[in-house]
């Protein structure tokens, strides 16, 4: 199965993204398998840098070093879907400033619904970054009416175990793209959080 095959926008309604780069995961995979869940922020303005691009991009190479970092011998996201890993962005789009509006990540935060609820033995769900944490966030709301991830910097909320049913709820930092490479200690606290994960799945 493909992701793509069953979460797709149409209209486009959102204004602070860059249409020409939407995309969706379109890697075959098992759903059953999937056993964690990595969100980042948005697709990348240049849809090679995405997670499942051939090639060596930048999405792939941030979050396998993400991993690495984490003492997890690993080269690919092929290997990492291997191990029950699936990655995709709570936006579908790149975007087209250096911040994304409530609204689109309310708008995409629907997309995203569909998308988590693929996969039946989710354990673990990785937010990477304020924007996943909002989407998320949402999707919860909508259901229960309040949120998993509280208000609050990062770093002061990530020690805390957090659960949506009996999956396992981290908010961390964002791992895909350039900036995982400058900010040194936000990258060491993401390895703090993908080895927990990693405990909590016997990996």
């Amino acid at each position: 199965m493909k992701t793509s095959e069953k979460v797709s926008c149409n209209d486009f309604p959102c204004i602070d993204i860059i249409k020409g780069a939407y995309i969706v995961p379109d890697v075959e995979i098992d759903p059953s398998k999937i056993q964690a869940i990595m969100i980042s922020e948005a697709a990348p303005a240049n849809t090679s840098d995405y997670y499942y691009s051939e090639g060596e991009p930048l999405f792939q190479k941030t979050t396998v070093q993400a991993f690495q970092d984490a003492g997890l011998n690993v080269s690919t996201i092929d290997e990492l879907l291997g191990r029950g890993f699936y990655f995709t962005t709570a936006v579908k789009c790149g975007k087209s400033g250096y911040s994304i509006g409530t609204g689109t990540v309310k708008t995409c935060s629907t997309l995203l619904r569909r998308e988590l609820d693929m996969f039946p033995n989710l354990s673990i769900v990785m937010l990477m970054g304020d924007v996943a944490i909002k989407a998320f966030n949402e999707i919860v709301r909508r259901r229960t009416g309040k949120r998993v991830i509280p208000p609050g910097s990062t770093y002061k909320i990530r020690k805390t175990p957090y659960y949506y049913g009996d999956i396992r709820v981290f908010p961390s930092y964002l791992q895909a793209g350039p900036s995982f490479f400058i900010e040194k200690s936000k990258r060491k606290m993401i390895a703090e959080d993908i080895r927990e994960a990693l405990k909590i799945l016997g990996k």
